[in-house]
């Protein structure tokens, strides 16, 4: 389950009472759990991995996307966008499906506020366009970019300039450039006609794919700092965050950042649940167990911060 490609989505022309089923698992589902009843879980790794696997994965088939050639915007083709939340590109041509396809979708976030963030893939070659089209659209005040370009193969492409760039009809600027050990955080400003937004680009490093880091820390810490700059941003769009495929370390990064609000408001959380409002927005978010047992012992280091609101407060 954890390969790119090698899941195949679920056929959803027609709602079957399997497919029906798992709409109802993905509305219904959860367990809130109290800083206790986390840290028991967090130490019976075969009931997290065993709660992991009935969560319905809930990807779509390709023919429920009618939009003409879109595989070739897509980075896997059995990662796709589902249709009720896919972000849509204002096009000129009303006729021109593919330019304002995008494979990113729109995702909730605490307490099901809407459009929170945006899941997406890694630009390729034939999307960078498209892709700073969509964070200038949608006024996003971060993007959170959570793996290297290449890992055996390409993951990614290099979307920003070293100093200027244009890309369609926005045009990026790096203003500067501050490396921490995990990340390097680029302060850009993006031009469009005449209007001028800044916007911060998070570059996360130390993820490997498929994988999970050695120590949950510097994703509390990134997080952190997202946080804070979209609270102090101009813009009140949703934050971008992206990996490869737009589902596993991107859910991963957002699940957490739900469930740390939601235990640092309500004093419990409930994994199952966040996850499975990630799959409704997005198919396949957290990709694999190991992920989703990451996201718990993020939660728990989170709990044991030393002093309350030291992160994300």
């Amino acid at each position: 389950m954890s390969a790119l490609g090698s899941v195949e989505p679920l056929n959803v022309a027609v709602v079957t009472p399997r497919e029906a089923a798992a709409r109802e698992y993905l509305l219904s589902a959860g367990r809130p759990l109290t800083r206790q009843q986390l840290r028991d879980l967090v130490n019976n790794t075969h009931k997290l991995h065993a709660e992991f696997a009935e969560i319905p994965m809930n990807f779509i088939d390709p023919k429920e996307l009618d939009i003409p050639n879109h595989g070739t915007k897509n980075r896997y083709k059995t990662i796709l966008p589902n249709p009720h939340s896919r972000v849509i590109l204002k096009s000129k041509s009303y006729n021109d499906l593919l330019s304002s396809y995008i494979n990113a979708n729109y995702v909730r976030g605490y307490l099901g506020d809407e459009k929170a963030f945006i899941a997406t893939q890694g630009p390729m070659v034939n999307t960078v366009n498209d892709f700073w089209q969509m964070a200038w659209q949608e006024e996003a005040p971060v993007i959170v970019m959570i793996t290297k370009l290449k890992e055996k193969n390409e993951k990614c492409v290099l979307y920003w300039p070293e100093k200027r760039g244009i890309y369609g009809r926005v045009e990026v600027l790096v203003n500067s450039i501050r490396e921490c050990e995990h990340y390097t955080t680029r302060s850009l400003t993006l031009k469009c006609g005449n209007q001028t937004r800044v916007l911060q680009h998070y570059w996360y490093t130390s993820w490997p794919d498929h994988k999970t880091p050695d120590s949950t820390m510097p994703l509390l810490q990134l997080m952190a700092d997202v946080e804070a700059d979209r609270r102090t941003a101009a813009t009140v769009g949703p934050v971008i965050v992206h990996c490869s495929a737009g589902i596993g370390r991107t859910g991963c990064f957002i699940a957490t950042t739900i469930g740390c609000r939601q235990l640092q408001l309500e004093g419990v959380v409930d994994v199952l649940s966040i996850t499975c409002q990630l799959r409704a927005d997005r198919g396949g978010m957290i990709q694999t167990g190991e992920q989703y047992e990451f996201v718990h012992h993020a939660l728990i280091l989170y709990e044991r911060r030393p002093e309350p609101g030291s992160v994300l407060t």
